[in-house]
C-alpha cells in the first residue's frame, strides 16, 4: 500500500466520523446540549409589533438582566402569570431589567397579539416569532416556558408553567442579579421554580403539534 493510499484511507475514516458525529448532533442535540440553569442562553429571535418589523435578539439586550418569557395567546396559564411578570416589570425596568415576551402564535396573529397586550395592559416588550426559532432553540416542551437571564448571557432560572413572578422570592433573585442590596434568594436546586411555595400550580399548555 503506497504512501498516498494510507492517506485516503485516514481520510475517509475522518470524513466518516465526521458524518457519524453530524447525525448524532442533528438527532440528539437536545440530549447533547440541554439548555438548561448554568448553561448559556442560546439566540432568540422576535419582531417588534410596532409597525417597524424590527428582528430583534439578546444583543439587543446587551448588560441587562433578561427574563425571556415564551407564551402564547390561547394558553391559559400565559394569561394567569402576565399580571405578575407586569408586576416585575415595573418595579425593576429602570434598574436595568428587561422582560422579553415572545409570543409563539401563527403568522397573521399580529393583531391578536396586540389585542392581547393592551387587554393586560403589558408595558413590557412583547415580540412575535411566527416561526417559532426560539422555541426550537431554547427547547420549549411547553407554554409558557420562561428563562431567568443574567447580564453574562448564563441562564439563572428556568421556570416551566405559570408562576407568581413578582412573589418575594423571585423578586429577591432578579435584585440579587442586578446587584441591589437586599435579601439574597437562594433558587431552588434544579433551577425550576415548580416546587416553590411562591409558585403557581397551574402547569403549562402543550406545545401543539405541528
Amino acid at each position: 500500500m503506497t504512501h498516498r493510499q494510507q492517506w485516503g484511507i485516514v481520510a475517509g475514516i475522518v470524513l466518516l466520523l465526521a458524518g457519524v458525529l453530524a447525525a448524532g448532533v442533528h438527532f440528539l442535540g437536545d440530549e447533547l446540549f440541554p439548555v438548561s440553569v448554568g448553561s448559556k442562553a442560546p439566540p432568540i429571535e422576535g419582531v417588534t409589533l410596532d409597525g417597524s418589523n424590527t428582528h430583534k435578539t439578546l444583543a439587543d439586550y446587551s448588560g441587562r438582566v433578561v427574563l425571556l418569557n415564551v407564551w402564547a395567546t390561547w394558553c391559559e396559564p400565559c394569561r394567569v402569570e402576565m399580571p405578575s411578570i407586569e408586576k416585575l416589570h415595573k418595579e425593576f425596568a429602570p434598574q436595568g431589567f428587561s422582560v422579553v415576551a415572545i409570543s409563539v402564535d401563527d403568522p397573521g396573529a399580529e393583531q391578536r397579539i396586540l389585542d392581547f397586550a393592551k387587554q393586560y395592559g403589558l408595558s413590557f416588550e412583547v415580540l412575535h416569532d411566527p416561526r417559532q426559532v426560539t422555541t426550537r432553540n431554547y427547547q420549549i416542551t411547553g407554554y409558557p416556558e420562561t428563562f431567568l437571564i443574567a447580564k453574562d448571557g448564563t441562564i439563572r432560572l428556568k421556570r416551566i408553567g405559570a408562576a407568581d413572578w413578582s412573589s418575594e422570592g423571585n423578586r429577591a433573585l432578579v435584585r440579587e442579579l442586578l446587584g441591589i442590596p437586599g435579601v439574597v434568594a437562594t433558587p431552588h436546586p434544579t433551577g425550576l421554580e415548580n416546587d416553590r411555595p411562591d409558585s403557581v400550580t397551574l402547569s403549562g399548555a402543550p406545545k401543539p403539534a405541528r
